[in-house]
C-alpha cells in the first residue's frame, strides 16, 4: 500500500550538478510516496519537480577559496535563512546536496535540533582534509555516496555511508550514438568535431577559455576540416565566453548551442573539458577527453598543500589510474591540450573506451531509487 502520510523533505543544492542530483532524487521520492513536498534551494530542474524555493541557487554558486571569502557575508546570510526555514517547517529529513562547506554547518544545527540529516555526495575527505570525517559524522545521519570506494573510507571511522551509485550512469545509455546527436544538432554526419566546454561557472570559464581557444587554433591548422562545438550552460556563460573571442577565434569553424552539452559531447570525436561532473558525463558517453583545471594563483598556492590525491578527474578517481589526460594549473597550455586532442583524432581509442564502459557498469545502480529509499527509511524511523 502506498504511504499517504504528509512528508516534507528539505533540500539544498548549490550548483548545476547538484540540481541534477536533487531533481532525480525528488522524482524517485514522488514515485515512492504519494504525498511529499519539498522546500529549500535548487535550480531549474528541482523547481520543475516542485521545489518551494527559499532563494535562487546562483546565490551559492561560487568557486574557490578566495571567491568564497569575497562572498562570505552573502553566504552566511543565506545559510542562516536556510536554518531558520528548516526549523520553522520541520522537515522529516533535510538533504544537503554536495556544497559541503555550505551544507554541513546547516546539517550540524538541524541534527542537533532533532531533524534527520543526509548529505548527498561525499565530500572528498579521502583526497584532502581527511579529519573532516569527524565533522561529517557529527552533522549527518547518513552520507549518500556516488563513488564505490568511499564506503570503505567511512567504515574506518564508523561513520554512516550508503553507496547509491550515480544517477547520470542510469540516465545515460551504455552506448551513445554520435550520428543521432549530429542529426539533432544539424551537423554533417561524416566530419570530425571537437567539443569545447570551458565550464559552467564564471570563474572556471574565465580561467580556461583562452587556453581552449588557442588549442582550437592549433588544431585547426593541423586539421583544416575540423569543426568545433561549444555548449553554454546559461546566457551569462554565453556572453562571457563569446566576449573572449578574438578576431582570429571568430574565424574558427564553431557551432554554438545553449544548454545541450550532453548532445554536443555525444556528437564529438574528442572533448576538451573543465574538471567536474562534465568529465563523468563524457566518460559515460564514451567520448575521449582531455580534462583541465585551474585555480587563481592565490587559491592554488593555498590549496596545493592540502590536496592528497593522485588524480582530480572523476574518471581517473574511479579507475584509480590515469585513464584520461589531466592537466592541472601550469600544465594547462594550448599545446598540451591540442596534442591530446590530436591523439584522440588520430589513434585507436578502443582500450580507453573499454575502460569507460567498465566504470559505467560499476556506478550504474539505479541511484535515484536507492537514494530515495534511504531518505524514506530515515523519514519514517524513530
Amino acid at each position: 500500500m502506498t504511504d499517504t502520510r504528509p512528508l516534507l523533505i528539505g533540500l539544498v543544492a548549490g550548483e548545476s550538478s547538484g540540481d541534477i542530483l536533487g531533481a532525480n532524487l525528488m522524482r524517485s521520492l514522488k514515485e515512492a510516496h504519494s504525498n511529499v513536498r519539498f522546500v529549500g534551494v535548487g535550480g531549474p530542474l528541482m523547481a520543475d519537480e516542485g521545489l518551494e524555493s527559499l532563494f535562487p541557487m546562483e546565490t551559492l554558486s561560487v568557486m574557490g577559496l578566495v571567491d568564497v571569502l569575497k562572498q562570505l557575508p552573502t553566504l552566511l546570510r543565506a545559510r542562516k535563512k536556510v536554518v531558520q526555514a528548516m526549523l520553522k517547517h520541520q522537515p522529516q529529513v533535510f538533504v544537503g546536496i554536495d556544497a559541503p562547506d555550505f551544507n554541513l554547518p546547516i546539517e550540524t544545527k538541524l541534527k542537533a535540533a532533532g531533524i534527520k540529516t543526509v548529505h548527498y555526495v561525499s565530500p572528498s575527505v579521502w583526497a584532502w582534509r581527511p579529519k573532516r570525517i569527524f565533522a561529517i559524522k557529527k552533522a549527518t545521519h547518513d552520507v549518500l555516496s556516488i563513488l564505490p570506494f568511499e564506503q570503505d573510507f567511512y567504515a574506518k571511522y564508523d561513520a554512516a555511508c550508503t553507496f547509491v551509485g550515480h544517477p547520470l550512469a542510469d540516465d545515460i545509455p551504455m552506448q551513445s550514438n554520435a550520428q543521432t546527436a549530429r542529426q539533432e544538432l544539424g551537423l554533417e554526419a561524416h566530419k570530425q568535431y571537437v567539443a569545447v566546454l570551458p565550464g559552467s561557472r564564471g570563474g572556471e570559464a574565465g580561467l580556461l577559455t583562452r587556453d581552449f581557444l588557442d588549442a582550437a587554433q592549433q588544431l585547426q591548422q593541423r586539421f583544416p576540416e575540423l569543426e568545433f562545438l561549444m555548449a553554454f550552460a546559461n546566457a551569462a556563460r554565453r556572453k562571457q565566453i563569446q566576449g573572449m573571442f578574438t578576431e582570429a577565434d571568430k574565424k574558427l569553424k564553431f557551432h554554438f548551442f545553449d544548454g545541450q552539452s550532453r548532445t554536443v559531447m555525444t556528437a564529438a570525436d574528442s572533448c576538451m573539458l573543465a574538471s567536474g561532473t562534465v568529465s563523468l558525463e563524457a566518460m559515460l558517453l564514451k567520448r575521449p577527453m582531455v580534462v583541465s583545471y585551474k585555480f587563481t594563483w592565490l587559491n592554488y598556492h593555498v590549496l596545493k598543500y592540502f590536496i592528497k590525491v593522485d588524480f582530480f578527474s572523476l574518471p581517473n578517481l574511479l579507475a584509480k589510474r590515469p585513464l584520461v589526460k589531466e592537466l592541472l594549473q601550469d600544465q594547462v597550455t594550448p599545446t598540451a591540450i591540442a596534442a591530446e586532442v590530436e591523439r584522440h583524432l588520430s589513434s585507436d581509442m578502443a582500450d580507453t573506451l573499454a575502460g569507460y564502459e567498465a566504470l559505467h557498469n560499476s556506478i550504474r545502480c539505479n541511484a535515484g531509487v536507492r537514494a530515495a529509499q534511504r531518505v524514506l527509511e530515515l523519514a519514517t524511523s524513530n
